[in-house]
């Protein structure tokens, strides 16, 4: 038998030594953790300062579209404006001149090209008359007023237009006011 003062053989790690070998492994995955944990934090604060950033110019591109919107509205007007003036002269003049005794015949000369220099100036910013006078009567353009039964017409044909109907860019502003035929009174 071996005495107590006489070392042991090698029996393996003594219970200090695992806790101490433990101690090391939970520091490592401890600092592990907290390098990972700072990284992440660290990635977390760039992705908000970037959508930050984003967020602020989205803010400035719908503040800019909306000046650059509201500039093209007034140019807009601002062009229809001068394209009205020449015939608001020409109004003008026509009120002058009928105050000088001019004849009915000039009157009614000056009162046609008005309406010619008008009728350009709608025509020109996209304004489309619709006039559907022989036409099929068509529920997206014009509205019935009245139905007479007429020999001579087919049936929904668009007999008279009582009130014209206008088109601004292919957008219907004004349906066509009309009496429709509501065909031989036979049918």
């Amino acid at each position: 038998m071996t005495s107590e003062n006489e070392p042991r053989a090698n029996a393996g790690p003594t219970a200090d030594q695992d806790a101490v070998s433990d101690e090391q492994a939970i520091d490592l995955d401890l600092a592990e953790l907290q390098t990972a944990l700072g990284n992440a934090e660290q990635e977390a604060a760039e992705q908000r300062e970037a959508m930050l950033r984003m967020h602020a110019e989205m803010e400035n591109l719908r503040k800019r579209l909306i000046r650059d919107l509201e500039k093209s509205r007034k140019r807009a007007l601002e062009n229809i404006m001068n394209d009205l003036l020449p015939v608001h002269d020409s109004l003008e003049k026509g009120l002058q001149a009928a105050e000088e005794d001019a004849s009915v015949e000039s009157l009614r000369e000056g009162k046609a090209l008005i309406l010619r220099m008008l009728g350009k100036v709608l025509t020109d910013n996209g304004l489309e008359e619709i006039n559907p006078v022989g036409e099929t009567f068509n529920p997206e353009l014009h509205e019935a007023i009245s139905m007479i039964p007429s020999p001579q017409h087919p049936r929904n044909e668009v007999m008279d237009v009582v009130q014209k109907g206008y088109r601004l860019n292919e957008r219907l502003i004004r349906p066509a006011r009309v009496v429709v035929s509501s065909g031989s009174g036979n049918d």
